[in-house]
């Protein structure tokens, strides 16, 4: 047990340093701090923007929903991949280009922002989501690292989260969103070796495909069914809301300030290419990893109940490690989930930050040190939504992630087409989606479509009403 936890230990001082090294580059203004100057690499970007948009919810999230449903989860991964890539291809270029000539740092001021003029009412109620809702994502990262601690310690939920909020502190102080971008890159390496490592020790462990097929159809048939039984919508319906899931990464404002710090609009080509290489490789490996868990481990689900841990099935990756791995492999995988998590968790929480001091009180804006004090109440909040929030890591990300796709995605997508647009319909737009992804959460239909397919649907059929009723002569 030393060598693994020497290990763990050591892989995260390394991972840390590699944030901390940003401070040599860092200028102190709120653009570094924000968008690091708009000077990242391509590479960078991709690294980057696939680390933290697959932390938590690929290494805790996902895995134990493939654990629970089996097969079923690739559509979940096809059906993303394919809504990202549309974003990549027609929106991401639009949004550098925009946000470059307009010298505009954060999502909430790229939406309420038309012919250089900016609608404050539409920037504070974005800027008011992108917190309450970003908030709610930083703290299911803290809940997935503390679902790493508690397996390879033993520690209570709680000491993990309360680890992680200290260490996003620590690298946030020392770069802003320059030193997440690199810390991020370091940790994209560790993730894709970790998740491959455990696959081809599961592969040896159960044998291929045929071999764990059979596995799983023993335990449960419906594990190898390719989709779920009694659909309320039918399968389209059941596809579809999970290629809006990826249409939503528009509206996912930790994600799309990488893209506000890009060089260039010309690097985003190369940068989608490195993407999609890294993010296709991780789903899949991540998917492997689900079900060869529940081959090695069928009754992870009868575990005992653990305070601050909803799903017991979130403790499949970690203790697959255990089981699978050497004990410094242990430690090194185990350092490589926590850092990611927390790294995720910061650069959620520096654009939280930023939203704060930029849009809701502007007269901060320019103040480096209100971006650091922001950064430190919103992690407070963050730790605190993780320590009392009774959802697990997967439905906290969902919730976060449905609310701010729905929201403020189709209006930014309006805005990057130019596209008319009042404030009061936006406005409407964002209040609609959010009550309708919320009614949805409590329908008990978000198994069969998810609640970001209604909830975008909502917005952009305020927008038909409003457009056909102002623009269409017959009902001038």
């Amino acid at each position: 047990m030393s060598e693994t936890i020497w290990s763990f230990i050591i892989v995260m001082i390394l991972l840390t340093m590699s944030g901390t090294m940003a401070m040599v580059r860092k200028r102190k203004t709120p653009e570094d701090y924000l968008v690091a100057s708009r000077k990242v690499n391509p590479w960078l970007t991709a690294l980057s923007t696939v680390a933290t948009n697959n932390s938590g919810f690929m290494f805790i999230g996902m895995i134990a929903y493939t654990y629970r449903f089996g097969y079923e989860s690739v559509w979940l991964m096809l059906g993303w991949i394919l809504g990202d890539l549309i974003v990549w291809i027609f929106i991401h270029p639009r949004v550098r280009r925009i946000s470059g000539n307009a010298n505009i740092n954060t999502l909430p001021l790229l939406i309420g922002t038309e012919n250089n003029s900016v609608n404050r009412l539409i920037v504070v109620s974005a800027g008011l989501i992108t917190i309450v809702f970003l908030g709610i994502y930083a703290a299911a990262q803290l809940k997935a690292g503390s679902t790493a601690l508690h397996a390879l310690f033993g520690w209570e939920m709680y000491v993990g989260a309360l680890i992680g909020a200290f260490i996003v502190i620590v690298y946030s102080f020392a770069g802003g969103i320059r030193a997440d971008i690199w810390t991020d890159a370091a940790q994209s390496f560790a993730m894709i070796i970790t998740m491959l490592a455990i696959l081809i020790a599961g592969f040896f462990k159960v044998g291929g495909l045929s071999a764990l097929t059979a596995n799983l159809g023993a335990q449960d048939p419906a594990l190898v069914s390719w989709f779920p039984q009694e659909l309320q919508f039918g399968v389209f319906a059941f596809i579809t809301g999970y290629i809006f899931a990826g249409l939503g990464t528009i509206g996912q404002p930790h994600l799309m300030t990488r893209l506000l710090a890009i060089k260039s609009v010309d690097a985003i080509k190369r940068a989608r290419i490195y993407y999609f290489i890294w993010y296709i490789i991780f789903f899949a490996a991540s998917i492997g990893v689900g079900l060869y868990c529940r081959a090695i481990i069928p009754d992870l689900a009868n575990l005992p109940s653990v305070a601050g841990l909803k799903e017991p099935t979130e403790l499949a990756l970690p203790v697959l490690t255990m089981q699978l791995l050497p004990g410094i492999f242990v430690g090194v995988a185990l350092a490589g989930l926590f850092a990611a998590t927390v790294s995720t968790a910061d650069s959620q929480i520096i654009v939280c930050s930023g939203t704060l001091t930029q849009e809701i009180f502007p007269r901060w804006k320019d103040s480096y040190l209100a971006s650091k004090l922001g950064t430190f109440a919103i992690t407070t909040t963050a730790l605190a939504i993780a320590l009392f929030a009774h959802e697990g890591v997967f439905g906290l990300v969902l919730i976060a992630w449905s609310a701010m796709g729905a929201s403020l995605g189709p209006v930014l997508v309006l805005r990057m087409f130019y596209l008319p647009l009042t404030a009061p319909v936006a406005l409407a737009m964002m209040a609609v989606a959010i009550i309708t992804a919320t009614l949805w959460h409590f329908s008990g239909y978000d198994d069969d479509l998810l609640k970001i397919f209604p909830a975008t649907i909502a917005a952009l059929l305020i927008y038909l009403c409003w457009y056909v009723m102002n623009h269409v002569k017959l009902f001038k």
